[in-house]
């Protein structure tokens, strides 16, 4: 596993490693209250569609184990409380759902009629989810083995590794797991506009796991898979829909039409916390408008006038029909999306 962790639970708080701060500084932040979760995932201390589920998962241990509740019923009712603020701080990634919903069934628990007992079971809950995040991961990089060849040159968007998860990585654990497996891979990572996370966070991370990696402008992949030949693109995905459709990290949906231009396979890595069912198409995804200022500024250097008009969603749609696979911790699933995916989530227990 790495030597550093975007979060983790000790001693009664929530340590979080502020990734708005890497690769400058490394600085973690303990975090006691549910309210400053949901500031932090809003406000990009921790991302990552598994990272983001972990720590909403924690942030209702945090409201439960800091209660003023006097009984099981108090604490409850504090915990619907803490899942409504939760949910507010980012709309599109679907693990924040799924992990407050599966925390707060396993808290309304029949059994538990003491204050004590819903506080222990919903820590003992966030903890399996961050538990499990980290083995899904892994099992993730495993099953897609088969499809990296044994010398690589492949394409990332965004972050996806420890840092966007509890740990280990999905897309960019990919890369690891191929790499720990011997092959000879280079990551061409995507700076990622406008936050630049592929820049800051998986340049830093590889640099962590000796990967050999360059960096290029978003505009540039293109290029590189007409004069370099690539031979795959892997990204991580935020909510995948029933058809396939993939909701990732703005930029993705360029990359994809680029890829299928050259003939270059596709990759999503999806978790199956990320796969909705209960969604048909991607059209149904709620995309996140980020301020203003992410695309204005670069720290504090204003780059465009003073008037000029800005539009920033955080994320975009990426149609199935120019996805390859999509690759989970139960199998890869492939074209048709409808039949695949719903076979997938079948083994899920």
């Amino acid at each position: 596993m790495s030597a550093y962790r975007s979060i983790e639970w000790r001693d009664g708080s929530l340590r979080m490693l502020d990734q708005r701060r890497l690769p400058q500084e490394t600085v973690y932040l303990d975090i006691n209250d549910y309210r400053e979760v949901a500031a932090a995932i809003r406000e990009m201390v921790i991302r990552g569609a598994p990272a983001v589920g972990a720590a909403a998962a924690y942030g209702l241990a945090l409201a439960a184990r800091y209660s003023q509740a006097r009984d099981a019923e108090g604490v409850r009712a504090d915990l619907e409380t803490a899942a409504d603020v939760l949910r507010q701080a980012r709309p599109t990634a679907v693990n924040l759902f799924w992990a407050i919903d599966r925390v707060l069934v396993r808290a309304a628990h029949s059994n538990l009629d003491s204050l004590e007992a819903v506080r222990n079971v919903t820590l003992a809950e966030a903890e399996a989810i961050a538990a499990e995040d980290v083995r899904t991961n892994r099992q993730i990089g495993l099953n897609a083995l088969s499809l990296i060849p044994d010398r690589a040159n492949i394409i990332h968007h965004c972050n996806t590794g420890s840092l966007a998860t509890v740990d280990y990585g999905t897309a960019l654990g990919i890369i690891r797991t191929a790499h720990e497996q011997g092959k000879q891979v280079h990551a061409y990572l995507d700076e990622t506009r406008p936050r630049l996370q592929g820049a800051r966070l998986s340049a830093w991370e590889l640099i962590q796991l000796n990967i050999p990696h360059t960096v290029i402008v978003d505009g540039a992949s293109g290029h590189f898979m007409r004069t370099m030949g690539m031979d795959l693109c892997v990204v991580g995905c935020d909510r995948v829909a029933a058809n396939g459709d993939t909701a990732n990290k703005i930029g993705t949906y360029n990359l994809a039409l680029v890829a299928q231009a050259h003939s270059v396979p596709f990759y999503v890595a999806a978790p199956t916390s990320t796969i909705d069912m209960s969604i048909s198409r991607g059209d149904e995804i709620e995309i996140e408008e980020r301020p203003a200022w992410e695309i204005t500024h670069v720290e504090d250097w204003q780059v465009t006038p003073d008037d000029a008009s800005v539009a920033n969603p955080a994320f975009d749609i990426t149609p199935a029909r120019y996805i390859t696979a999509i690759i989970s911790e139960v199998g890869i699933a492939y074209p048709p999306y409808e039949d695949s995916l719903a076979e997938l989530m079948a083994r899920v227990e």
